[in-house]
């Protein structure tokens, strides 16, 4: 059974392949082996072991960035070859892509050998990562709790967070060291925070889109789950195609804000002690935190009353899928299937008026974070329930959406203002995994990046 120090940040291992301490051929079947074993059931939807441990092997690889050490590809992405059904049965008999998108050729010229496909929220629309179809992998700490009996919490498999379940997971167990995922409302930063490691959403812009199964053309993005911050800083080189500045300049350098309009609203305990211990030594080590109220956070709501840009995107790339009937129809996850189809009840109108009230509240948001280098809050306020309590089921349906409705509340506010965030591990041995996540607005990623590796440190 792989236990939680079983691989170390890919950094390591890139490192430790460089000195001769590790293998080619060592590294990639330690991480097929993991992606074989009990943690990772129903993480992959496709597996390409045998190409991934050719690539790993070849003459040359070991000197790319990433050399040869495995990534995973959330089922979203088109990957030559292969076909993207996004997690969906809908689309698993449509022709393979022709080529790789933007994100997959760039991880592949880096070097990445492609351990498979990993499961996803059908369509990328919930925060929870249940799927019907090809089930669901059980967030790393309550697999490993169930089988090893190591722990005395989180006896229960639970929700491993959406939409990028199984990315989570292969990161988490170690069978990938990179887990490319996309984000349209936390659909890194969930998972990451429920799975116990690093989530970091890019400023959309960054990263192209294309080639991947859109959920809402406005605020989707494109990013990774990695082990470490280091990592995260690594992965965003190579999916943006750009180099992140490293400065050293001290945390009491920084000034944070901690935001409370809504954010720190209904937090289990858990996550509320996890939440305040982590302020409490990011203050004993320098850092300024300021309490604001950000009372613009409390008109999202009104501003997205007639509907999001989610359901209603959703729904024009849907509609010609929709209009085909019943049989057709059938096919979706339910719940997924009553998202999308809200998405028909806006009009044109409202749909422009949501556009110009979103721009209007950038900029009011970008105001009063002006002279503050990040936001601190929990990355979501509850621990991960067990999947017994949220699986399909008309009697549980009510649960789902509540527990839908907290993954993404906090999360999702950094995709209405086409920020930018990070997820980073706040909790102890002896708790479930919590997430920490540090925010702001767009094009501010590498000062959150460089924040992000002393505050990992500390906590």
């Amino acid at each position: 059974m792989p236990s939680q120090n079983v691989r170390t940040d890919l950094t390591s291992a890139r490192q430790n392949l460089r000195s001769g301490q590790s293998s080619a051929s060592a590294e990639i079947g330690q991480s097929i082996a993991i992606a074989q074993s009990a943690v990772c059931d129903a993480a992959f939807v496709k597996s390409t072991f045998e190409a991934a441990r050719a690539r790993a092997t070849q003459p040359g690889v070991a000197d790319t960035p990433l050399a040869g050490l495995a990534v995973s590809i959330k089922d979203l992405f088109d990957v030559a070859g292969e076909v993207n059904a996004a997690g969906s049965t809908l689309l698993a008999s449509q022709p393979p892509a022709p080529a790789d998108c933007p994100a997959v050729a760039r991880l592949r010229a880096a070097g990445a050998s492609l351990l498979g496909r990993t499961n996803m929220t059908e369509f990328a629309f919930s925060g929870i990562g249940i799927n019907p179809h090809w089930g669901t992998p059980a967030a790393w700490d309550g697999r490993y709790n169930q089988a090893a009996g190591a722990r005395t919490v989180g006896l229960l498999p639970r929700v491993p967070g959406g939409s990028s379940s199984g990315a989570a997971v292969s990161v988490a167990t170690g069978a990938a060291f990179i887990g490319l995922g996309s984000d349209t409302g936390g659909s890194i930063r969930i998972p990451a925070a429920l799975n116990g490691i690093v989530g970091f959403k890019s400023t959309a812009r960054l990263v192209p889109t294309a080639g991947a199964v859109p959920l809402s053309s406005t605020l989707d993005s494109v990013c990774a789950l990695t082990r470490s911050v280091r990592d995260a800083v690594l992965a965003h080189e190579i999916l943006a195609q750009r180099s992140v500045p490293l400065t050293d300049a001290p945390l009491s350098s920084y000034r944070l804000a901690i935001a409370h309009s809504g954010f720190l609203d209904n937090l289990d305990h858990t996550v509320k002690t996890a939440f305040e211990r982590s302020l409490q030594r990011l203050r004993d080590a320098g850092a300024t935190l300021v309490d604001i109220s950000l009372a613009e956070v409390r008109t999202l709501q009104r501003i997205q009353s007639t509907g999001g840009f989610s359901a209603a995107e959703a729904y024009a790339w849907h509609r010609p899928l929709l209009a085909r009937g019943p049989t057709t129809r059938s096919t979706y996850d339910p719940r997924v299937l009553a998202r999308i189809e809200r998405g028909a009840q806006m009009r044109a109108f409202e749909y422009l008026d949501l556009m110009a009230a979103r721009t209007a509240w950038i900029a009011q948001m970008e105001e009063q974070l002006h002279g503050f280098d990040a936001v601190l809050s929990p990355t979501v306020p509850i621990v991960s329930p067990p999947i017994a309590n949220l699986a399909p089921g008309l009697e549980r349906d009510d649960a789902f959406f509540h527990a839908n409705g907290l993954m993404l509340r906090n999360p999702s506010v950094v995709n209405m203002l086409d920020g930018c965030a990070i997820s980073i591990p706040c909790h102890t041995a002896d708790e479930l995994p919590v997430g920490l996540m540090l925010w702001h607005a767009g094009m501010h990623d590498d000062v959150l990046l460089n924040l992000a590796l002393q505050v990992e440190k500390i906590l």
